[in-house]
C-alpha cells in the first residue's frame, strides 16, 4: 500500500518524515566546523592587526614630521629672536643721524644735548620694553649677586659695604643678570683714624 503524502500549495510536503523542501533548506541552520570558525577569527584578527599597523605607520609618519617641524621652527627663532628688538632699534638710529647731521650744521650746543638725552630716553624705553631694567646701586648695601666690586671707598658717611659710586651700569633681563654693575664699596674707617677719606661721590 503506497503512503499518501499531503502536499500544500507550494509542493513541500507536512510530513516530518519527507525529506526537507527547498524553503526548508534555505532556513535550516548549517553547522560550522570548529576550523571554520577558528578561520573567520583569524581573518577578524588579522585585519584588525593591518588597521592598527596603518595606524602605527600614521603615527610614526606624523611624530617624524612633527620632529622635523620642531627643529626648523627651533633654527628659524634663533636665527631671527632679534627680529623685533632690532626693529625696535631702527628708529633710534635714524634718530642718531639726524641729530648728527643737525650738529655739522648748527653750533647750537644745548640744542644738540638736549637731543641727546632724548635718545638715551628713547633707547632706554625700547630696553624696557623688551624686559631689560637697570641694577639699582648707588645708595644699596652691595649685593655679590648682582654688584661686583671694583674698589673699596673709605668713608664715614655711608654704611659698611654700601655702594657709593657706579662705574659701570647694570642690567637685568627679565629678571635674570644680564651684566653687574661695576661698583664702588664702602668701607668705615676704623675708629681713631683721622685720616681723610673719600666718599666716592
Amino acid at each position: 500500500m503506497v503512503k499518501k503524502v499531503k502536499k500544500d500549495m507550494t509542493g513541500f510536503s507536512d510530513d516530518p518524515q519527507a525529506p526537507p523542501g527547498r524553503e526548508e533548506l534555505r532556513t535550516a541552520p548549517v553547522a560550522r566546523t570548529r576550523e571554520e570558525v577558528l578561520l573567520e577569527k583569524l581573518q577578524e584578527a588579522e585585519k584588525k592587526a593591518a588597521e592598527n599597523y596603518d595606524k602605527y605607520v600614521r603615527a610614526v609618519a606624523d611624530f617624524e614630521n612633527y620632529k622635523k617641524r620642531a627643529v626648523r621652527d627651533k633654527a628659524e627663532a634663533i636665527k631671527y629672536g632679534n627680529e623685533d628688538v632690532l626693529r625696535d632699534l631702527l628708529p633710534i638710529i635714524d634718530n642718531m643721524e639726524r641729530a648728527l647731521e643737525h650738529a655739522r650744521t648748527s653750533d647750537d650746543f644745548d640744542a644738540f644735548k638736549k637731543g641727546l638725552k632724548l635718545l638715551q630716553e628713547q633707547f632706554f624705553c625700547c630696553l624696557q620694553k623688551h624686559g631689560v631694567e637697570q641694577i639699582p646701586a648707588i645708595g644699596k648695601d652691595f649685593d655679590p649677586h648682582v654688584h661686583e666690586a671694583m674698589m673699596q671707598v673709605e668713608s664715614d658717611r655711608h654704611g659698611d659695604s654700601q655702594v657709593v659710586g657706579e662705574l659701570e651700569k647694570g642690567y637685568l633681563l627679565q629678571g635674570r643678570l644680564l651684566r653687574p654693575a661695576k661698583v664702588s664699596v664702602c668701607k668705615r674707617p676704623k675708629a681713631g683714624d683721622q685720616q681723610a677719606c673719600e666718599d666716592g661721590n
